[in-house]
């Protein structure tokens, strides 16, 4: 059962660091693009999505049940388009991002719509 205690997205400087700084270094990164961008997001995905899913199992924030894997599958994507696998055009990188920033609000306002801010289910 989940609670407000621990809760990383609750307090603003755990929110800071496990997700507002790698946003940021994704941001700032866009300014190099190439490998760097593609080293950084891929970086920042991987540690935003892993402090969903350990936010996910200290408190139970039901959102972060699915946005930590979903930010870690965005790694993927993001790979391929970096190393030239995936033909997104001379604007990949926004759609990627947009892909991103749309899937992750979705993902947050409708769990927690549907099943609560914190996690309650058995199983």
């Amino acid at each position: 059962m989940g609670n407000a205690q621990g809760d990383w997205v609750a307090g603003s400087r755990s929110f800071v660091l496990a997700w507002g700084v790698p946003a940021a270094a994704m941001l700032a990164s866009s300014a190099f693009g190439g490998a760097f961008q593609t080293l950084v997001w891929v970086i920042a995905l991987a540690w935003m999505g892993g402090a969903c899913i350990l936010n996910a199992r200290t408190c139970g924030r039901t959102h972060c049940r699915f946005t930590g894997p979903f930010f870690l599958a965005m790694t993927f994507p993001v790979l391929a388009y970096g190393l030239g696998l995936v033909p997104l055009g001379s604007a990949g990188w926004a759609w990627l991002g947009a892909a991103i920033l749309l899937g992750n609000a979705a993902l947050w306002w409708g769990s927690e719509r549907i099943w609560g801010k914190y996690w309650s289910h058995r199983g």
